[in-house]
């Protein structure tokens, strides 16, 4: 709870208000991490680690979300998890989310629109179908 708390830093002022509390309790929620709330951080695993930064940054509530590799270190269950709570977001609240994901198959199934790059420098952009096709793939990738 107060990993995730430290996200609402921003908007405390002298004390936590019940609507910070209210914020971070429902993010617990939408991860299915209530469990972990009264834990000890250091002693979780690296998955549940990576739900519990992830929460952080929710609780934020800000117009544009920017994850580096938020489904690393996250089984297949738990990566859908934060792929469809990433796509409500978008959806649901109108949010902005820039994500960098090496796994494909997630960008093609959950993206808007793909920016492929190589080297640092655009291969391709737009849309998942034209983007992550095999010519661009194969040039990004060498396979």
């Amino acid at each position: 709870m107060d990993v995730v708390m430290m996200g609402r830093r921003p908007y405390i002022k002298w004390r936590l208000s019940d609507m910070d509390v209210e914020i971070v309790l429902a993010v617990l929620k939408d991860l299915a991490l209530e469990e972990l709330a009264h834990g000890q951080f250091q002693e979780l695993s690296g998955g549940q680690k990576q739900k519990i930064l992830i929460a952080r940054a929710l609780v934020q509530k800000p117009e544009l979300y920017l994850f580096d590799e938020p489904i690393s270190f996250l089984d297949i269950k738990n990566q859908i998890d934060i792929m469809e709570l990433a796509r409500k977001m978008v959806e649901k609240e109108n949010k902005a989310v820039i994500m960098v994901v090496h796994d494909l198959n997630m960008a093609m199934r959950y993206s808007d629109q793909i920016i492929l790059l190589k080297s640092g420098e655009v291969e391709a952009a737009g849309l998942p179908k034209s983007v992550l096709n095999q010519k661009h793939i194969k040039e990004v990738s060498g396979v």
